[in-house]
Formats: structure tokens, sequence, C-alpha cells
């Protein structure tokens, strides 16, 4: 059996990939392994997430374990209900960004934090050896539905005091947040102007990914209603991308680098994480503030858990998923906005002002076509042979992939976890050196795909 898990769980197209019986399955392999325990479930507004919530709790009762069911909810209410509840683990059954006809599984341990390496793996082994065990008819678990909105809302509202009225400009993309977002803003003394506000699962809005022509569309509802600033979250609520007062959505790494250099101010120093793949404006800006930064692999699993072992004060990822280590260790797009009218009204500035001293830098993605039986000999060859095409180079980080770090820039060569590519990320101080870096670092991949075979 292949491995089940990505980082953001168990994810694909209904009744092809993920079906009721997997859903099942992965249902009676948790309650297996807590012996029973307490599962928290929610999903988000895909038109299949009842049927495998349904599923998934069937097979958790069977095998002895009670479930509290939230119904529709965003993945960060279902993450932190979990923690407060001191269940023995959470699923939220989501697809996140992808297209309605996805959807997905994605559990957390007692504390909210998605599972790591070592839960994934002792899932995958129940099910690949069908190890199950069935609780006799006495034993069966119990299901409950509960109401637990009132509970999250009260975590992540409670130190923040807002003094203005703001007004807010949100696309909510037709997802979970729909359920939240509207009732936190209000109650935090925000004038909401809404977007796609009703929950619908077939995404008529768009796929529920917050970049692009959401931004422009949400920019000019910033422009034409005189919001203050702009918050697009994605389809289960664990992200949020922001536009500023003028319209003019900040580069995500440049906003995740001034909010880090904010919060690292306000402790007097503190660990900072982010992944690999962030723009090294973070590492500045943090720097600056008298904090430093620790990097992981790409994936908010990975962040969560360096930041918790760490004892960070932040972490983050450029595509909006943000921790805040004080509330739970869930990436949270709602509790995000929010904490960023705080800084804004703190610091007494517009979004575009927050920004406006991180310095921007050219970063330009790319790929390499590679097969996915080869991907760790090509890696293997990166890490010998980077030598023979780039000079200059101050150190190199082995994280996730190959990171090969430059006075002026960086490059990064990583195997993707979801296409037969190795992605590339170069940035640099001019667009002349990150092109340059690009296109050498194009042409040693290219070069290990063929020495492998590929």
């Amino acid at each position: 059996m292949r491995g089940l898990f990505g980082t953001s769980g168990i994810r694909g197209v209904v009744n092809v990939e993920l079906t009721p019986q997997l859903a099942l399955e992965v249902g009676k392999a948790i309650a297996t392994l807590h012996r029973g325990g307490v599962l928290v479930v929610g999903r988000d507004t895909r038109p299949s997430g009842e049927m495998l919530e349904a599923s998934l709790i069937a097979g958790a009762a069977s095998c002895g374990c009670d479930v509290e069911a939230l119904g529709l909810a965003p993945t960060p209410l279902t993450a932190y209900t979990t923690r407060a509840l001191s269940a023995d683990t959470g699923v939220s059954v989501t697809a996140s960004h992808n297209p309605p006809e996805y959807n997905g599984l994605k559990p957390f341990d007692s504390s909210g934090m998605a599972y790591g390496e070592e839960r994934r793996r002792a899932v995958e082994e129940v099910i690949r050896s069908e190890a199950y065990t069935p609780s006799e008819w006495s034993g069966i678990g119990l299901v409950e539905e509960i109401e637990a909105t009132p509970l999250y809302l009260d975590a992540i509202l409670r130190d923040l005091e807002l003094q203005r009225a703001w007004r807010v400009a949100c696309d909510l993309m037709n997802g979970a947040t729909a359920v939240t977002a509207p009732e936190a803003l209000k109650a935090a003394g925000c004038e909401g102007v809404y977007l796609n506000a009703n929950p619908d699962g077939y995404f008529p809005s768009g796929v529920p990914e917050p970049r692009g022509e959401t931004l422009r569309r949400l920019g000019e509802v910033v422009r034409s209603s005189e919001a203050q600033v702009g918050f697009a979250f994605d389809g289960d609520g664990d992200r949020v991308m922001f536009v500023d007062e003028d319209g003019v959505a900040p580069t995500p790494d440049r906003v995740l680098a001034a909010y880090a250099a904010y919060v690292v101010e306000r402790c007097r120093g503190g660990v900072i994480v982010t992944h690999v793949g962030a723009s090294m404006c973070v590492d500045e800006a943090v720097r600056l503030a008298g904090g430093r930064v620790i990097r992981t692999r790409v994936g908010d699993a990975y962040v969560a858990e360096a930041l918790m072992r760490r004892g960070g004060v932040f972490g983050g990822e450029p595509v909006g998923a943000w921790i805040h280590p004080d509330v739970h260790p869930c990436p949270d797009g709602l509790l995000s906005a929010l904490r960023l009218l705080g800084a804004l009204e703190e610091r007494d500035v517009s979004l575009s002002e927050f920004v406006a001293e991180i310095p921007e830098y050219p970063l330009l993605r790319g790929k390499v076509r590679c097969p996915n039986p080869l991907k760790g000999r090509v890696m293997a060859l990166l890490r010998e042979r980077w030598g023979e095409h780039l000079g200059g180079v101050l150190s190199t980080s082995t994280v996730d992939g190959l990171r090969l770090e430059l006075g002026d820039g960086w490059l990064l060569m990583r195997p993707s976890g979801t296409e037969p590519v190795i992605r590339l990320t170069a940035e640099a101080e001019s667009r002349s050196r990150a092109e340059e870096l690009m296109e050498r670092g194009r042409g040693l991949v290219e070069e290990a795909v063929r020495r492998s075979g590929g």
C-alpha cells in the first residue's frame, strides 16, 4: 500500500481516491490506536463532506471511540475544539483550496496540531494490516452533536481590544469561514463587507484559493466600499491573504516578514519558524527586530512541530498559513486576520505602511519534470554535484531538498510531494541574478535527471 498521507492529510478525488470505505478505515484505525477515546470531527462546505464524515464517524464508533460532531466547521475550529476538550484526536473533513470534486481527511493530535509523520505512519500501518479492534455491541462509541463555535470565538477574541471601528472587506469564498468570520468581526467591533458569504461547496465563485483573480476582485471591493483592509480566506479557513487600503495585495512574504518582526518586537526576541521556500526578507526583518528564524520542510505540519518544539513565538508560510502558538498550533486564517488588525491599530498604520520597510526581492519559481521513482537518486546527485555549477555558496541546507545560500540570494531544489517534478525557487537582490540562479539550477536538475535515467 502506498502512503495515504501527504503533508496536509489524506486528499483525493471523491469516490476515486478518497472513498467512504477509506474514510471508514481511517476512523477504525484512529480509534484502534487510541483504544477508543474521544474524536472531534468537523467538515468544510464540500457536498461530499457529510458522506465522508458519516463514514469516518461510523468507523471510529465501531471501534469504541466516542465522537463529538461539529458539523460545518472551519479546520481551525475543529483543531481548537480538539485541544480545548482534551480529545484524543480531531479530524477535519476538508480539501482546503482544491476544486469541489476533491475532499480530504486532516487529523490532529490532542494539542490541536496536525499529525506528524510517526502518527501518520501508524494509521497507515493499522489500515495496511487490518489490525482493527472492533468493539462489542455494548462498547460501541457514542456520537454527540455539539456547538463549539462560541468556545472558539472566545479564544481568538480574548486578547483583542480594538479601539477603531474598522471597515473590513472579506471574501469568504463560499467556504467554512462563513460560519465564523462575520460573528467574530462583529464581536471585535468591525464593520464587515462580505463577498461569497454563503456556504456552498460547489464554489460558484471559483476554486477557494486566495490569490490572483480572487485578490484583484477583493481589491475592487476594498476600494469601492472604502474599506481599510481586505481578507481572503481559503476553503477551510486555515489560510488568509491580505489586500491593503488601496486595493493592492502586498507580496505574501513581505506581510509575513512584517508581522513576524512585529511579534518579535513585542516579545523582545524569540524564534520565528517558516519553511525553506520563504523569502530572505523574513530573515532580515526578524534579525533587525531581535529574533532569529528557523526553517523547516514545506508544510504547515512541519512548521507547527518545530514551532512548538523550539518554543517559538510565531510561525507561518507565505501561502497565508500563520500559526499563533499562544492560542493553538493549527494555522488559523481568521485569528491571523484579527491579530493583523491588532498590529495595525497598535502601530497606527495602514497595511501598506506596515509592510513599507520590508524589501521586495525578485523571487522566481520553476519546475523540471522528474519521474517519482528517480527523485531520490536525482536529489543525491544534486547534493554531490552542485559545486560544478555554482560558486560562492556560503552554506547549504538539506532540510527539504537542497537549499544553497549565496551572498546575494539563494536557490532551492526540492522534490514535489504531489507531482512528478523537482521544484526550483530562486531569489536574489536583482532580477538578473535571480534569473541566473534559476537557469543554473534548472541546468543542474536537468543533468541530474538525465544521469539518473530520466
